[in-house]
């Protein structure tokens, strides 16, 4: 959640997180800092959007918390109409981004989250350049 509050920080609007790891690896808790320092949601009020896809967090900057676990491609991505939440006036942070394939946004921050233990995680970030 640390890491998430400092990221938070960082953002301005418009800014896409793609949030890569297994399950259980820290990609919800992370959101949860970002969404505690944007919108002032607390931890516990945070959770991931498995069966709707997005939950929207309102605040100074509104969070965009979509979860693409049960997404079958980033054709239904694009069917139900979330290419509005991306690049507006909020953030996007989209986990299991994976679903999305290659069609990914130019300028995005990819989060890469790696299970070391219970304790430790290994968080690695890269921005998408333009091809």
């Amino acid at each position: 959640m640390a890491l998430g509050r400092e990221l938070a920080t960082t953002l301005l609007p418009g800014a896409i997180l793609l949030f890569y790891g297994d399950l259980g690896a820290g990609k919800t808790t992370m959101i949860k800092g970002i969404a505690k320092t944007l919108c002032g949601v607390e931890a516990n009020e945070v959770h991931s959007p498995t069966f709707t896809y997005l939950n929207i967090y309102e605040g100074r900057i509104p969070l965009y918390h979509f979860d693409l676990y049960r997404l079958e491609n980033e054709k239904q991505f694009y069917a139900l109409g979330f290419e509005e939440y991306l690049g507006g006036s909020g953030i996007a942070a989209i986990e299991w981004a994976e679903r999305l394939g290659s069609q990914l946004p130019e300028g995005a921050i990819q989060v890469e989250i790696k299970y070391i233990n219970e304790n430790i995680r290994e968080v690695s970030l890269h921005q998408i350049s333009p091809l």
